[in-house]
């Protein structure tokens, strides 16, 4: 698959011992692409190894967080005119040999964006306490769409140049933005498919979703979903 002018996105968070593995990972499975690190301030080597492996580095001069990571990696997307963008996490979960299944809909025009989802035909099994989270959001998001949801807080995604446009204005979250951008991609009529992909069992057991409080996650994902809904509504 020929992946000019296209980007791949790595947010990373201290993640030195892993960055370089997850680059080379890339550049195997999309030759072609720009591959740009947000770091996101780290406080190890994540910059250097980063850009000593290849990679086009972009520091946040202080911690901000995933979601403010990755918007800033959109942003620099839209700036400097990529098509597409594929982005995958910096601690070795997601897998790049994936990556053109992810991005075949997207380019071909089937799909605004495709999110991968590590439950279609895999084996994946997270933690109790996050797969309830996970099935909670999964209904809600199902139910809200019309259309069926295997997995809303993958942060293995493809998306054009449109979603990253939608996604570089105030209307992303940058705190926790996963079912309830889900839904709000729906609402603005973008196309969203999912697509079977291989994830790996976090070695250090840390997620970049959860957070360090997982009922406080879900606090504020089911607040953002109300806000989403109730936005919605009162355009109507």
């Amino acid at each position: 698959m020929v992946l000019s002018n296209n980007m791949v996105l790595i947010p990373a968070y201290n993640e030195e011992h892993r960055i370089v593995s997850v680059v080379a990972g890339v550049k195997v499975a999309a030759p072609d692409a720009a591959i740009v690190v947000i770091n996101d301030c780290s406080r190890d080597d994540t910059a250097a190894v980063a850009c000593q492996a290849g990679a086009i580095v972009v520091s946040h001069p202080f911690n901000m967080g995933y979601g403010a990571a990755i918007q800033t990696g959109y942003k620099y997307a839209l700036a400097n005119n990529y098509d597409f963008l594929v982005q995958l996490d910096a601690d070795g979960q997601h897998d790049p040999s994936c990556i053109p299944d992810l991005l075949a809909p997207v380019i071909q025009g089937k799909a605004d964006i495709a999110i991968g989802s590590r439950f279609m035909g895999n084996s994946y099994k997270p933690p109790l306490a996050r797969r309830l989270g996970m099935a909670l959001f999964r209904k809600i998001v199902s139910m809200v769409t019309g259309r069926a949801c295997t997995d809303t807080t993958s942060g293995f995604q493809a998306f054009n140049r449109k979603v990253i446009a939608f996604f570089s204005t105030d209307v992303f979250p940058v705190d926790y933005p996963d079912a309830d951008m889900l839904i709000t991609l729906h609402h603005a009529g973008f196309c969203v498919v999912e697509v079977p992909v291989r994830m790996f069992e976090n070695s250090e057991g840390k997620s970049m979703h959860s957070g360090l409080k997982p009922l406080y996650y879900m606090f504020k994902m089911i607040l953002s979903i109300c806000v989403t809904l109730l936005r919605k509504k009162g355009k109507n």
